[in-house]
């Protein structure tokens, strides 16, 4: 008679208290069915798979180990915490993720105590868990503080004051350096040199011993990239490693795959550690899966997907992405400018950059996730002759805003910014979305602010920007796809300041700008049924703003409405202010701003998000009505 099937460890783990009573032999079991179930899991939503599966086995160990929720563990970047998430309590709404009331895909305060720190931006972890420790040592919540930050994050500068404060301070701190020697895109600089030269001298011998953390040890796909070289690089203290001279006790390499290994250290560690100690874990990224092993992102994002042959289900498009869109375009003008050049930060792929690289390498710089050094990089080189293309997302760009200021502003240098992932960006949340660039950036003296309504107008914005030599230019546009307009072939440059008139009406006029225009025109179009037809105009700039346009529409018009895919503060408020400067509320003008709203709003689709920030057509036709006193019906109220 046959036995039942075994009942999977994996579903016997309902919080991570529950690994406490498992061997180690059991504990890779769960290892594999965890894997199984990540991928399972992404192969339904979509979102980020190889970083996860990379930190499978460590994600076990360290629950193992540590008394989480009481020990904090802190994912940087957190696109890895789905396997983190299974294990704390939300495998039953795993297949939520990234969905319109569903799991976030990163680390969320809000969504579980299992969460102690959110995080969707890189290089913030160290800095978090020694604030932890502190606090921990000055009475507040009690236990270790763990952070796992991957190697493409630490060669962001925050990451190194942190440890260069954790290091003074001698705290007991630990930190996980999770080198896969990969992030979204292949690491860059000297610190990934760094790291794959690097060999652990005389501390911690024991803990090095018990972790088999020599290099021979790692199984063959591993040892090429984790071959450490026994001398120090040239100008480093006398006797220690980068880390050591920081202040932190040095453990590793270890082979972040070797159950045994790992939990060897971190059982060590945790009973013997005192002041901060850094383990060099090398994994790799989208291990366990043939297809994101493969993959040149090593599936770092992907789409919903068939697990037996990876194959991604995306939805057929119908018109090219805006990204693709601006990069084209650049292509283009660079090919007639050899003083053209582009930056990213660690997003060739994302901000478009990657096929300008394939063909213009030395004038392409991908910087590493090194925002603020990208902002001031681009200033050099602005000053220095170069026309150059800054090319970040919204989200991300807010990390360089000093530099904007200080060395780009101040200095009227012509910086080129290409402002990908404006306004609310889907599944990727609050964290991600492009809401503040239009306030930030048109405050600065002397900036001049575009905002993209179709691909058409991207191109010509590229035109504009590529000519552009009288102090810093921006133009934004969205993810996804374009509205489907034809390109012209010969884009020309747009005059600065000034917008254009695309629907000639009458009572109330609606001044977009960016990519809300095509909701306003189906807007436009529900209200031809009611008899109002709204005149229409796109902005094109929020700075300089086009004087004449807003002051004629404001003239002949009972009501004027904004509307911007960014935060109160932006375009509609400069409006705002130029028609109380010229005392046009004086005359009776109604004005209403349409602008997101003073709330996070949670990951969705994109449309859904825009449902909740009321600024679909059915919102804008609303708006219209009750601006000029009419009720559904079509009736003067």
């Amino acid at each position: 008679m046959s036995q039942p099937p075994e009942t999977p460890l994996l579903d016997k783990v309902r919080i991570p208290a529950d690994l406490k009573g498992l061997s180690d032999a059991q504990l890779h079991q769960v290892a594999d069915e965890l894997r199984t179930e990540t991928i399972a899991a992404v192969s339904e939503t979509g979102g980020h798979l190889g970083a996860g599966l990379g930190v499978v086995e460590l994600t076990v160990a360290l629950h193992s180990v540590f008394d989480t929720p009481k020990d904090k563990v802190i994912w940087d970047v957190s696109h890895q915490c789905y396997p983190h998430k299974i294990l704390t309590g939300r495998r039953d709404r795993i297949r939520t993720l990234r969905q319109k009331d569903g799991l976030s895909g990163f680390t969320k305060r809000s969504e579980s105590p299992y969460d102690p720190f959110g995080a969707a931006h890189s290089s913030t972890s160290i800095s978090a868990a020694l604030g932890f420790s502190v606090a921990r040592d000055l009475g507040g919540e009690g236990g270790d503080a763990i952070a796992v930050i991957g190697d493409g994050a630490m060669s962001a500068g925050m990451a190194f004051e942190a440890m260069n404060n954790a290091g003074h301070l001698g705290k007991r701190l630990i930190v996980i350096l999770n080198d896969n020697e990969m992030s979204i895109a292949p690491p860059v600089g000297a610190m990934s040199s760094y790291l794959s030269q690097l060999y652990a001298g005389a501390p911690f011998q024991d803990l090095k011993a018990a972790a088999k953390g020599a290099v021979s040890f790692l199984p063959p796909p591993l040892q090429e990239g984790a071959r450490r070289a026994k001398d120090m690089l040239k100008h480093m203290t006398v006797g220690g490693t980068l880390f050591e001279a920081l202040g932190f006790s040095y453990v590793g390499p270890i082979d972040g795959h070797d159950m045994d290994s790992l939990l060897s250290v971190l059982r060590t560690v945790k009973a013997r550690a005192t002041g901060p100690i850094l383990i060099h874990a090398i994994t790799k990224k989208g291990k366990g899966y043939a297809p994101a092993e493969s993959a040149q992102d090593k599936g770092h994002a992907t789409a919903k997907f068939d697990m037996v042959t990876g194959q991604q289900k995306k939805a057929p498009s119908n018109a090219p992405s805006y990204t693709s869109v601006f990069s084209e375009a650049l292509i283009k003008h660079a090919d007639a400018d050899d003083k053209i050049v582009a930056i990213t930060a660690a997003m060739p792929d994302g901000t478009g950059l990657a096929r300008f690289m394939e063909r213009y390498a030395s004038r392409c710089f991908d910087v590493g996730i090194a925002e603020q050094h990208a902002v001031t990089f681009a200033a050099g080189m602005a000053a220095g002759g170069m026309k150059p293309f800054c090319a970040l997302y919204s989200t991300f760009l807010q990390r360089g805003f000093d530099q904007v200021v200080h060395d780009v502003a101040i200095q009227r240098l012509p910086v080129r910014f290409a402002i990908d992932r404006a306004g609310l960006v889907g599944a990727d949340g609050a964290t991600h979305a492009g809401s503040f660039d239009i306030g930030f950036l048109s405050n600065l003296p002397g900036f001049t602010v575009m905002a993209a309504a179709d691909e058409a107008e991207l191109v010509r914005m590229v035109a504009t920007a590529a000519g552009h030599d009288d102090g810093p230019i921006a133009f934004r546009f969205p993810r996804g796809e374009g509205v489907g307009v034809e390109i012209p072939e010969d884009a020309q440059p747009l005059e600065i300041g000034k917008g254009r008139l695309v629907q000639e009406g009458k009572g109330i006029a609606i001044l977009s700008f960016g990519t809300r225009l095509a909701e306003v025109e189906k807007a436009c179009e529900a209200l031809r049924g009611k008899g109002i037809t709204p005149t229409v105009a796109d902005a094109r700039f929020a700075k300089p703003l086009d004087r004449d346009l807003i002051l004629q529409l404001a003239a002949d018009h009972q009501a004027l409405i904004t509307i911007e895919e960014g935060a109160v503060g932006g375009f509609g408020s400069h409006v705002a202010q130029l028609l109380a400067e010229e005392g046009v509320f004086d005359h009776g003008l109604k004005f209403r701003s349409m602008v997101l709203p003073d709330i996070f709003i949670d990951q969705a689709s994109p449309r859904d998000m825009y449902d909740v920030a009321g600024m679909n057509a059915e919102h804008i036709e609303t708006r219209v009505l009750d601006v000029l006193g009419v009720d559904v019906l079509g009736k003067r109220a």
